[in-house]
């Protein structure tokens, strides 16, 4: 079949996911086109065990041709195999198994820990966490926010433990890890990229998954989006620190949303 005449790679999202944002932004840099679908947060999971024939409950899903990827960092690895260009792995192999060692503590890090936080100090303020929801459901759905705040807080107390207030502790623990972690990267290099003087995956996953408490513009929720007092008190400890202005500059050098979509 001619390329022209293949279905387009179609994602499977969740608007204000961190985890579909990883795999968004690395379809827009590598410029490929595609499609995307959009589910609202719980109604996922029978369509990601659908399209995942079973192996998992979560989004994002990139279905390429005939291979269903059911994990960002195994879509990445696909995208990376069937468009080379502009690649997101560094050339060198000691680079490429840094950058993907990075990827890696990232995604079992960072990435559980922005989207727990939040979701702890956004559950005791039911007009903020409506709000909040209101960017992750269709337009239609948006306006009813009393309804979409008592949904979010039953949704995210039993699939994330958004009320354990010791696990939102070490969830804050955990992101400021993660920041120490980018900054002595940057500082071993050239303090800009992570690994290897380039963009890589590695830069790519660590922007990525931090916007949820960054904010940046650019990213999947609106930079004056309203917060609770305590989640604004930790975003004001990492506020003025290197790992959170180098998240906002990645955001604003490299995100690019080239790809032409189609819904």
């Amino acid at each position: 079949m001619p390329a022209s005449d293949r279905p387009r790679p179609l994602l499977w999202q969740l608007a204000i996911s961190h985890y579909s944002e990883k795999v968004r932004w690395a379809l827009d840099h590598k410029r490929v086109p595609h499609r995307r679908r959009t589910a609202m947060p719980g109604l996922h999971i029978p369509i990601a065990l659908w399209r995942s024939g079973g192996a998992t409950t979560t989004f994002p899903i990139l279905e390429l041709g005939d291979e269903r990827l059911a994990d960002s960092t195994a879509a990445i690895a696909a995208l990376e195999r069937r468009h080379p260009e502009r690649p997101l792995y560094p050339a060198d192999p000691g680079e490429r198994r840094r950058a993907i060692e990075l990827e890696e503590y990232f995604d079992e890090g960072l990435g559980p820990a922005v989207r727990l936080l939040p979701l702890h100090h956004l559950s005791s303020d039911p007009e903020l966490l409506g709000e909040f929801a209101s960017h992750a459901v269709p337009p239609p759905l948006s306006r009813a926010r009393p309804l979409l705040a008592a949904y979010a807080r039953v949704y995210s107390g039993a699939r994330f433990g958004a009320a354990d207030a010791a696990a939102a502790a070490r969830a804050g623990a955990e992101i400021l890890a993660a920041f120490d972690r980018i900054e002595a990267e940057l500082s071993a290099g050239d303090g800009v990229h992570l690994v290897g003087g380039r963009f890589s995956v590695a830069d790519l996953t660590a922007a990525a998954l931090a916007c949820l408490v960054v904010l940046p513009p650019g990213g999947p929720l609106p930079p004056d989006l309203p917060l609770p007092p305590a989640l604004e008190g930790f975003r004001d400890q990492i506020r003025r620190r290197p790992a959170y202005r180098w998240v906002e500059d990645t955001y604003r050098r490299r995100r690019d949303r080239a790809a032409p979509t189609a819904r």
